[in-house]
C-alpha cells in the first residue's frame, strides 16, 4: 500500500478521533523494508496536523516494554502501531494493545484483528478483500494467465474499525460523527 495514501489519512483520522493529541509516538519494525518509507510520509505529514512524531524502532517482542516507557517518559499522547508480522499475530497485537491501554495511550493499528485484540482503532486495507483478490490471480494463473501481463494492484478496500470497549477503559468518548464513519464499532 502505498504511503502517500495510507499515512495522512491516517493521521488525520487519530486527530478527528483524539483532537488533542500532540505528540503520537509510532512504533515501527526495524527490520521492515516498507517501514522507513512510511515512517517518512509520516512526518511529512505530522507538522500540517500540529503534531509532533516520537518514532520508536523495535526488532522483537521483548522490545515492546522498553518502547511503551519511551512513549510514556516522552509524554506522548497517543500510538499508532504499524502493521507488520512482528505487530499483527494476534498474540502480539494483543500485548501491544495492552501495553497501550495500560499506559492511558490511546493506540491506532493498521489492520482490523489489532483492533478486535484491544487496540482503540484500526485503519488499513480490508486483509479479507485483497484475500479474495489475490485468489482472482491465482486463477486467472492456473488458467494461464502470464503473472508478468497482469496489473500490479493497490488495496481498495479501506476500513477504520473503533474499539468502544477499550474507549471505555480509557476514558474516552468519541463524536457521533466519528463513529458513524467508521467502517465497525465493536461494543
Amino acid at each position: 500500500m502505498s504511503p502517500e495514501l495510507l499515512s495522512g489519512k491516517t493521521l488525520q483520522l487519530l486527530k478527528q478521533a483524539l483532537p488533542k493529541s500532540r505528540r503520537v509516538a509510532i512504533l515501527w519494525s526495524l527490520d521492515s523494508p516498507s517501514h522507513p518509507r512510511y515512517l517518512s510520509e509520516f512526518q511529512r505529514v505530522a507538522p500540517t496536523l500540529g503534531v509532533t512524531l516520537q518514532a520508536l524502532g523495535v526488532r522483537r517482542p521483548e522490545d515492546f516494554d522498553g518502547a511503551f516507557r519511551q512513549m510514556v517518559k516522552e509524554r506522548a499522547d497517543a500510538a499508532i502501531v504499524f502493521a507488520d508480522p512482528l505487530t499483527t499475530p494476534t498474540a502480539h497485537a494483543k500485548r501491544l494493545a495492552e501495553l497501550a491501554a495500560g499506559n492511558r495511550l490511546p493506540s491506532m493499528c493498521g489492520v482490523r484483528g489489532s483492533a478486535i485484540e484491544g487496540c482503540l482503532m484500526s485503519y488499513g486495507p480490508n486483509l479479507v478483500a485483497m484475500t479474495r483478490r489475490a485468489a482472482d490471480y491465482v486463477d486467472k494463473i492456473l488458467r494461464g494467465a502470464r503473472p508478468a501481463d497482469l496489473p500490479v494492484e493497490q488495496p481498495t478496500t479501506l476500513e477504520l474499525v473503533v474499539n468502544l470497549k477499550t474507549a471505555k477503559r480509557l476514558g474516552l468518548r468519541f463524536p457521533q460523527t466519528f463513529l458513524a464513519r467508521a467502517d465497525e464499532v465493536i461494543e
